[in-house]
């Protein structure tokens, strides 16, 4: 919903209920939770001793975390797959994709693009007898690049 604050300037808070994620090999879905959008820059400190010692601050190295996403198991295993073919050998795995966030009318309203990425979990929840929750898929892309279209 639009807030429009004085003097004409208009705010969009996304709602980050609704999106899905697109891959480069084909693969794509809707999940329910996705965790990891974000970038880690290192803290490199500079000790100068000319006179005063003065301590200076530059960055450093830049990570990437892990993106988590989970959602309920249904009989699509494209992503079981992929991670099995990287357990049983295969060398072209890596792919690029997106995350796409969308209004609840599905207008892309949100991108962030990565790079490079792979599985490097993949979990079913506990088979339970006393629950009647649905089974949730989990998945962990390891990337090795992010970036914030939209």
């Amino acid at each position: 919903m639009p807030i429009t604050t004085a003097g004409g300037t208009t705010d969009t808070e996304f709602i980050g209920s609704w999106f899905a994620i697109e891959l480069d090999n084909g693969i794509t879905g809707f999940f329910k939770e996705a965790t990891g959008l974000g970038v880690d820059i290192a803290v490199v400190e500079i000790t100068d001793s000319q006179g005063d010692t003065t301590t200076r601050k530059r960055p450093g190295q830049v990570n990437y975390g892990e993106i988590t996403l989970k959602r309920t198991l249904t009989k699509d295993k494209a992503f079981y797959d992929w991670a099995k073919k990287i357990r049983d050998g295969e060398k072209e795995y890596r792919t690029d994709g997106a995350i796409v966030l969308m209004d609840i009318s599905t207008t892309e309203i949100g991108r962030w693009t990565f790079t490079n990425a792979w599985p490097s979990k993949w979990s079913a929840s506990d088979l339970d007898v006393g629950t009647d929750d649905p089974m949730i898929e989990e998945v962990t892309l390891a990337i090795e690049h992010l970036q914030r279209e939209s």
